[in-house]
């Protein structure tokens, strides 16, 4: 995972100007630690910090074609580069990169070739022969990007917030699946499924595809230049992952260079659920092993730092990538540069347990596609953050585009919870890798209970975390909290701590509205908080506010600070809103 700043039409053209782009860029550096490079041109400046996974000796960037009059600066990997250099063989091409492939798909294709990618990116190009650029997000936002604008009429992206937000007047989150123009002067959808209307689907369910689709998906990911592992935490996905990179590893070429046997990495506190579970998932694989084990006090003491590299005052989000943000940087020191993992799993089949209670199938379906869509504001922007802090690539099979478009397809009464049938949250996945004949995994294993990542690696986790913020926030802090912060309101101690490290880093407005907010039960949409009318009194993103699901749900309804309701109209970056700013943007020419 790489970092990237771009900056186009600038004002100041100086040397002091390119130095301070170098300055910036530096920012990014944890992303990047094997390479930096900077490309100028008249008053446009493309910066690159590398993470080099695919051809480390000359794969650095930026990237040009022939000529050297399209400029590329890229972060991600195009899975099927191989297939669309074959259909480029006019082209010459300088490097082994698998990005390198945009430059020239560019010069063939125009603007119109992002949707033949098949990978997680995001980059900017420049074409010198008319100053004109483009940038482009991947499907789902796996890899994080911003875009910003300068009082100076320049248009900035880069890689996180913390490289632009002092030079820009306004920044945004780029909507996923989204391509920016100069030449049609904003952005444009360029990813447009059939799930993304949230209509109802109605194939029927095919385990054998499904299964297809998922090993494939899983096979892809597996293209590196070096070492790498799975983060295995014994629950479902990311057994599966596990399960599938092990059985298939033998065959792909990274094995000839860095063995078949293939590493897995767990973090908990002692004796925590995922330990365990990781423990037995790997014995059973046959997997090289690596447990860490931290304290609720060095996970505290993580805090600044992760809020930093995360950009985000999301409580669930800032629970989960505590842990990751340590475990990538044991895994660094292993000399292990990319990891797979299993994001994605929950929102696609609806695993998270509040989905026992949609009441049918539509509102079902209608859940799922709504937190794909918010993907990139939760998950992909903790999985991509917390591990490229200590400059390691997380990948994600799960948010394969076209194991998204299959998954997505299915008749969603296929994926409700009917434990009359003994399906259980995700039975689709699970009953379609339930082979008893050449099993993947124990069957305990395949039909665990769902645990959310900031739950299994220790209860006592969270719980300590609101025991240490009730320390360092007063009930009459939390009382005035609409005066401090009216945008996004803080309505638990917890938040409100998480929120004033974040304002310390990020004090603009634009920073906190890039952040979504709204009511949330067990990682639910405020949608969905309306389908048990007892949630609404238990609002906590951990698994276990599931009351009457979770094996371990919260005895007690907490009790609740009363907030006074914020005097300031939201600004529309509540869940819902943050999802939806591509449709409801000016900016956007659909």
């Amino acid at each position: 995972m790489c970092g990237i700043l771009a900056v186009l039409g600038c004002a100041d053209v100086s040397l002091a100007k390119r130095a301070r782009i170098i300055e910036l860029s530096r920012r990014l550096r944890h992303r990047g630690p094997d390479w930096s490079g900077i490309h100028c041109f008249q008053d446009c400046y493309l910066a690159h910090q590398r993470l080099a996974i695919m051809d480390p000796a000359s794969g650095d960037q930026p990237l040009y074609n022939e000529d050297k009059t399209v400029v590329v600066t890229v972060n991600g990997e195009i899975y099927n580069h191989e297939e669309l250099r074959a259909k480029l063989q006019s082209h010459k091409f300088r490097t082994g990169s698998d990005c390198e492939v945009i430059a020239h798909l560019y010069e063939e294709h125009g603007e119109e070739f992002v949707d033949m990618l098949d990978g997680m990116f995001s980059f900017v190009l420049l074409d010198t022969r008319d100053k004109s650029f483009i940038a482009a997000r991947d499907a789902i936002g796996i890899t994080p990007l911003y875009l910003g604008w300068g009082l100076d009429g320049s248009v900035w992206f880069s890689s996180e917030m913390k490289a632009l937000s002092d030079d820009c007047e306004r920044f945004i989150s780029f909507p996923p699946g989204h391509i920016y123009s100069s030449k049609a002067g904003g952005l444009r959808r360029w990813y447009n499924p059939p799930w993304y209307s949230e209509s109802i689907p109605s194939t029927p369910y095919d385990p054998l595809a499904l299964r297809e689709a998922f090993e494939k998906a899983v096979i892809k990911r597996l293209m590196t230049d070096v070492p790498f592992g799975v983060l295995l935490s014994g629950g479902l996905d990311s057994s599966l992952v596990a399960a599938v990179a092990s059985r298939h590893l033998a065959e792909t070429k990274v094995a000839k260079q860095w063995g078949s046997q293939l590493h897995t990495f767990c973090i908990g506190l002692e004796g925590s659920p995922d330990l365990r579970a990781a423990k037995e998932v790997a014995d059973y694989l046959g997997t090289l092993h690596h447990e860490f084990h931290f304290t609720v006090q060095e996970g505290i003491d993580a805090l600044e730092e992760v809020i930093y590299h995360t950009e985000t005052y999301d409580v669930t989000t800032i629970r989960a990538s505590t842990p990751m943000f340590l475990m990538s940087r044991k895994i660094k020191s292993l000399g292990v540069k990319m990891v797979l993992s299993g994001e994605g799993s929950d929102e696609i089949f609806g695993g998270y347990l509040y989905f026992h209670k949609a009441p049918n199938k539509e509102e079902f379906h209608r859940e799922t596609c709504r937190k794909i869509k918010a993907l990139h504001l939760y998950d992909c922007l903790r999985a991509n953050k917390a591990t490229s802090a200590w400059g390691v690539e997380a990948r994600v099979p799960f948010l394969d585009k076209s194991f998204i478009n299959l998954a997505m397809d299915l008749d969603p009464e296929w994926k409700m919870v009917k434990r009359d049938l003994g399906r259980i949250e995700k039975w689709v996945i699970r009953n379609a890798f339930d082979d008893d004949k050449q099993p993947y995994l124990p069957k305990h294993i395949l039909y665990r209970q769902k645990e959310q990542f900031s739950d299994g690696v220790g209860y006592s986790w969270i719980d300590g975390l609101k025991d240490y913020a009730s320390q360092h926030v007063s009930d009459s802090m939390l009382m005035n909290a609409s005066f401090v912060y009216p945008e996004n309101t803080p309505t638990t101690k917890e938040g409100y701590f998480y929120r004033t490290i974040f304002e310390k880093f990020f004090p603009k407005n634009a920073a906190r509205s890039t952040v979504p907010g709204g009511p949330s039960v067990a990682c639910s949409t405020a949608k969905a908080v309306e389908w048990d009318a007892a949630w609404s009194k238990n609002l906590d993103p951990s698994g276990r506010a599931a009351l009457g699901v979770h094996d371990a749900a919260y005895e007690d309804v907490p009790e609740k600070t009363t907030v006074p309701e914020n005097p300031i109209a939201a600004n529309g970056f509540a869940v819902a809103g943050a999802v939806e700013f591509a449709a409801a943007s000016p900016l956007l020419r659909e």
